[in-house]
């Protein structure tokens, strides 16, 4: 564990891999300490805001390297099902790329077990972890200007869902009509951090 300051209230937390992640944002949630605003995680690290007037940034330091990482969520996540229509510009360039065919990519991609690892690049834009390794394909070398709202993609070892139309390189297999973005929502994202994640092929 490495820790930085990050301004006068939240610290930066860097770990070896994803489960040490899971493992500290879950001790987090059960300690409960004093002044903590909100954790937010990442691949490999964890913001942590705090309220300078409850708690400093030695105490909180102290608090962090006692954690255990291996703790997990005791409440089982929400799933959330996404329907896709599986027709996206880059389906037939991911089947060619993988030495499968169209529907072996759509099966794959159906029967994964998914799980939101953490939410970035864009407002509610959640990596999704738990993809076929068969489907884990590189970016695009060139990225699109506009991505559709909606579009389900492909990106090494994460799928993941464009909330909003915005650049992006990721493969398109799909879309989706499930509205993942809404400001009028609480929280705003469908998709926050540990959230269970279910394609299926709209009708």
């Amino acid at each position: 564990m490495h820790i930085l300051r990050c301004g006068a209230e939240a610290v930066l937390v860097e770990l070896d891999d994803r489960e040490q992640v899971l493992g500290l944002r879950a001790a987090l949630r059960e300690a409960g300490p004093d002044g903590l605003l909100e954790v937010v995680p990442g691949a490999r690290t964890v913001l942590v805001r705090f309220d300078p007037a409850l708690t400093g940034l030695a105490r909180l330091r102290e608090l962090l390297e006692k954690l255990p990482l291996s703790v997990r969520e005791d409440a089982e996540p929400d799933e959330v099902v996404v329907p896709v229509r599986y027709d996206g510009a880059d389906l037939a360039d991911v089947a060619e790329l993988t030495g499968l065919t169209v529907p072996e990519v759509i099966a794959r991609h159906i029967q994964g077990e998914y799980r939101v690892a953490f939410c970035g690049f864009a407002p509610g834009f959640a990596y999704i972890t738990g993809l076929d390794r068969r489907l884990h394909v590189p970016r695009r070398d060139s990225p699109r200007t506009s991505v559709p709202t909606g579009s389900v993609a492909l990106a090494d070892e994460y799928t993941g869902i464009y909330p909003s139309p915005s650049p992006g390189g990721w493969r398109l297999i799909g879309r989706t009509e499930l509205r993942l973005w809404d400001l009028d929502r609480d929280p705003p994202t469908l998709l926050v951090p540990g959230t269970r994640v279910r394609f299926e092929e709209a009708g």
